[in-house]
C-alpha cells in the first residue's frame, strides 16, 4: 500500500522551472513536500525522495496522512493482530 502511496503522490507532482534555471517539483496535496534541483530528473528524485521521508516520519509519528485517490494509510491497527490472525 506505500508503494502505491507513493507512485500516486509522484503522478500528481507538479514542476517549474525558475529564474534561476532551477527545478521546482511540488504536491499539492501534501503541505510542506517540495524540492529543487539542477535538472527535472534530479528534482523528481528528490521529490520522490522527501515523500517518502515526509510519509515513514508521519505513519511514525502517528500523524494523519492525507488520503490519495483510494489510497487511505489512516487505517488502525489492532493490537495483538498480524496478518488478520489474532494472536
Amino acid at each position: 500500500m506505500i508503494s502505491e502511496y507513493l507512485h500516486e503522490a509522484m503522478r500528481r507532482a507538479k514542476y517549474k522551472i525558475l529564474e534561476d534555471a532551477t527545478y521546482y517539483g511540488w504536491i499539492e496535496e501534501l503541505p510542506g513536500v517540495w524540492a529543487s534541483a539542477t535538472s527535472l530528473d534530479e528534482c523528481r528524485q528528490e521529490l520522490q525522495s522527501v515523500v517518502e521521508d515526509w510519509l515513514l516520519l508521519g505513519l511514525k509519528l502517528g500523524h494523519r496522512i492525507t488520503p490519495l485517490a483510494n489510497i487511505d494509510l489512516n487505517m488502525p491497527v489492532e493490537v495483538g493482530r498480524l496478518s488478520g490472525k489474532a494472536t
